[in-house]
């Protein structure tokens, strides 16, 4: 396993390999492009493609709020995107922009959890803690703005990741996509530090 060392610089934290910035607006079409690309290949034994087809723009996908809220990071290597995630303050769990259901009313601190959302590496970056890197910023900068908790709606591959940084899950659900197609998540939780 390769060995990340960290360190800030600015509004970035500079990594061996890659780095971790806010996400902008005019990153949204290669996100897109990301997001499909890691679904179709590390979902592979967890889900159907037709599950991840109809995931796509829906439960997967971008949500622009998150962009414009700054809550949401790009990881780049070499000047290429190769993963993205983020955190929200707002009531909606997941899911793209396309989703029915959204809730945009902002959280307390006090009371409610963080949000941890839409975390995708694309599968040539799987597994050089990316996702581990992302997920301490998420929740660090969650933790500066006050939140002492965090959940966030798993994916079946994603559980493993959240599964080795102490979040415990809870009983999976089947989320209905359309058309007669579900897929599994399963809702996690963590206190933070």
């Amino acid at each position: 396993m390769r060995e990340i060392r960290t360190g800030h610089c600015g509004n970035r934290i500079v990594m061996s390999a890659f780095s971790i910035r806010r996400a902008t607006i005019e990153d949204v079409p290669h996100l897109e492009r990301l997001i499909a690309e890691s679904a179709h290949v590390l979902s592979r034994g967890d889900y159907t493609t037709e599950q991840v087809e109809a995931a796509l723009g829906n439960a997967f996908g971008v949500d622009t709020e998150l962009i414009r809220d700054g809550t949401y990071f790009v990881v780049e290597a070499g000047g290429t995107i190769v993963a993205c995630g983020g955190w929200s303050r707002r009531r909606t769990l997941f899911g793209a922009d396309g989703r029915d259901g959204r809730e945009s009313a902002l959280l307390d601190p006090v009371s409610d959890a963080a949000r941890i959302r839409a975390f995708f590496v694309h599968p040539e970056w799987a597994r050089r803690g990316i996702g581990t890197a992302l997920l301490q910023r998420c929740e660090d900068d969650a933790r500066a703005a006050g939140f002492r908790r965090t959940e966030l709606m798993a994916t079946l591959p994603g559980r493993r990741l959240y599964e080795a940084r102490g979040y415990r899950a809870e009983e999976a659900i089947e989320h209905r996509l359309g058309d007669g197609v579900t897929i599994r998540f399963v809702p996690m939780r963590k206190t933070l530090d």
